[in-house]
Formats: structure tokens, C-alpha cells, sequence
């Protein structure tokens, strides 16, 4: 596997990670804990050394799942964890978000236990808290690097003048937010300029739609399966956006590769500091996601692709309104909180 580094001055990962949540949470066919934590294995011997993970997805279970997994190859790989959502002391899931600094504190404490590590290499906070300005929260990250408790600090979603706040106060390493070819607003929205010039690496994840844009997904998803709550999974909008698939099948076929891997190659085209981390619970697809590293897109596929998809359009939104509302958020200044 290729190695990629995360930023300027982050680690040095494989160029493909593992985004472990569907191994456990959101999706109608979650595994076992034996089978998720024999596939987490495989990737790690198919050359993956960077997992993502967050202390909501169960709530607690992934990062269980992920930390027994990944005892026997602690040095070998790089764990990313996220905090942020709200909970009560009985670890039920609350309304809303909650980045009080003493609360980041108890979140990096239980993960740290559920994940059997001493130090969490990648700490995201999961999603800005319109309650807590931006400065305490990255303030306490830079506190937990101080004792060890953490090693690197990212975010997920922020707006942008979020994002340069925080990193004047304790450098952002990566920014992991959704980007495939049919969410692209990280080009537009000013996200990636901000990585470019602050040297942050970046990880997209839901790189391949959720799963959509490996063309297995033509009939409306199970109950359970949370895809089905949003617009973009309905069942007008999945006919709709077939288009988007038979684009890279087309490329696929010239280049002797399934839709997911052009999917996932295009994106390693985007930026050398692009790391992203497809999702799955079938060790056929993470052997699939994995090849995507070693195809070369030239500047004639990638000509095709960026002309074919700019005649598209999108149908629905990526999240229900609700989630679309915690993404792109500005933190408060200290005097407004």
C-alpha cells in the first residue's frame, strides 16, 4: 500500500484508510463483534494503517471493537477518534453537541480505555458546538497534546473561520469532511484553498456516496439503514443519480476497474494529501477499495470525468435537515458564548 502524509506535519499513513462505522452502527447489516473485528485484521494486513472510529458510533461499541482489533499492531498503525456529541453520565445520547472542555476531557478518557491505547494519534472533534467558542475547544486539545493524552487535533464539518481560528490556536492536522464526486463543495466552499495553504491534510469520508457510487445501490434501502431517512436515498433521487455512476462505470471500463475504484482514485487525484477512508463490512470491498490505490487516473480520464459530472446535477440533499444544519457551522467568539 502507498503511503501518504496527513497534512504538513502530520503522520504518515496508508493512502487508503478504514472508516469503521458500519461495522457497528448506522447500516441494517452491522457485523458481529468476531467478524468486524477479523475484518478490521485484514485490512491491517492488506497494508491499511489508519482507522477511523468515533466515541458516538454504538454509542462506545466501534471504539471497543476497534481497540481489540488493533491491539496486536498498535505500533504499526494510526487510530483517529472524534468527540462532541452530547451524553449523560449514563452514557445515553442527549440532544445536540457538547465540546466543553471538560467534557472533551471525559471523552478522550473513555476512549483511550475503550480503545486500549495510551495516546490517541488523531482526535477530531466531530462536529463544531455552537455553545463553545472554538478557542477553548481547540485550547484543551492543545492541553491533552501537553500530557500525552492526544497526539494530533482535527475537525469534521467546521465553516471555514472556524477552522483558521482553531488552527491559530493549536494547528489542525487533518479536516475530515464529505467529499466524493458528488459532493463537492470542499472545491468551492473555500475548505480545501484553507488546506492548501495551511498545509492540513485531508479526509474525506463517505467517499464513494455512502456506498451509492459503486453502483450496487438501485432499490430503495432497508429499514434500519440510515441512508433512508435522507433525501439523496429516496427513491426518485436513486434513479436520478444513477448518472453519476454509469460516468465512472464508462471510465471503469477503460481502465479495467469497478466504479468504486475510479470513485476513490479520482479523489487520490484531487490532492497529495488526500486520504480517504471508504467504509465496509465485506472483505471482497476492502480489497476492492484497497486496489483503488494503484490506479492511475491520466489528464484525459480525469478531463472526462470532471466534463461528464459538471453536466449532472445532484438530487437531494446529502443529510436531512437537521444533520444539514450541524455542518459548515461557525463557532460563537469567546464573548458571545
Amino acid at each position: 500500500m502507498k503511503a501518504r502524509q496527513l497534512g504538513r506535519n502530520g503522520p504518515s499513513v496508508s493512502a487508503i484508510g478504514l472508516g469503521c462505522m458500519g461495522i457497528s452502527f448506522g447500516y441494517a447489516d452491522k457485523l458481529s463483534r468476531e467478524d468486524g473485528i477479523a475484518l478490521i485484521r485484514g485490512a491491517v494486513e492488506r497494508g491499511v494503517t489508519f482507522f477511523d472510529t468515533a466515541e458516538v458510533y454504538g454509542p462506545f461499541e466501534n471504539e471497543e471493537v476497534v481497540g481489540v482489533a488493533l491491539r496486536p499492531f498498535r505500533d504499526r498503525v494510526v487510530i483517529a477518534t472524534k468527540f462532541g456529541f452530547n451524553f449523560d453520565q449514563d452514557g445515553k445520547q442527549l440532544p445536540g453537541m457538547n465540546s466543553r472542555p471538560e467534557r472533551i476531557r471525559q471523552s478522550v478518557d473513555a476512549s483511550l480505555k475503550r480503545l486500549g491505547i495510551e495516546t490517541i494519534h488523531l482526535l477530531y472533534q466531530h462536529r463544531v458546538d455552537p455553545g463553545v467558542p472554538i478557542e477553548d475547544v481547540a485550547g484543551t486539545v492543545r492541553d491533552l497534546i501537553g500530557e500525552g493524552k492526544v497526539r494530533y487535533f482535527g475537525m469534521s464539518e467546521p465553516g471555514v473561520r472556524t477552522l483558521r481560528r482553531a488552527h491559530a490556536v493549536q494547528p489542525v492536522t487533518a479536516l475530515q469532511n464529505e467529499y466524493s464526486l458528488w459532493w463537492r463543495a470542499p472545491e468551492t466552499n473555500g475548505i480545501l484553498d484553507a488546506c492548501d495553504e495551511l498545509g492540513i491534510g485531508f479526509v474525506p469520508y463517505s467517499p464513494l456516496g455512502k456506498g451509492f457510487l459503486t453502483g450496487a445501490i438501485k432499490n430503495e434501502l432497508p429499514a434500519g439503514d440510515f441512508r433512508a431517512t435522507t433525501p439523496r436515498f429516496q427513491p426518485k433521487a436513486i434513479e436520478k443519480n444513477q448518472a453519476f455512476v454509469e460516468l465512472l462505470k464508462r471510465v471503469a471500463a477503460e481502465k479495467q476497474a469497478t466504479p468504486a475504484q475510479v470513485a476513490l482514485a479520482w479523489l487520490l487525484a484531487q490532492r497529495p494529501y488526500i486520504v480517504p477512508i471508504p467504509g465496509t463490512t465485506k472483505l471482497h470491498r476492502l480489497e476492492e477499495n484497497i486496489g483503488a490505490a494503484d490506479i492511475e487516473l491520466t489528464a484525459s480520464d480525469l478531463r472526462e470525468i470532471d466534463e461528464g459530472a459538471s453536466r449532472l446535477e445532484t438530487e437531494g440533499d446529502r443529510y436531512a435537515p437537521a444533520q444539514m444544519a450541524m455542518v459548515g457551522r461557525e463557532a460563537p467568539a469567546k464573548e458571545e458564548a
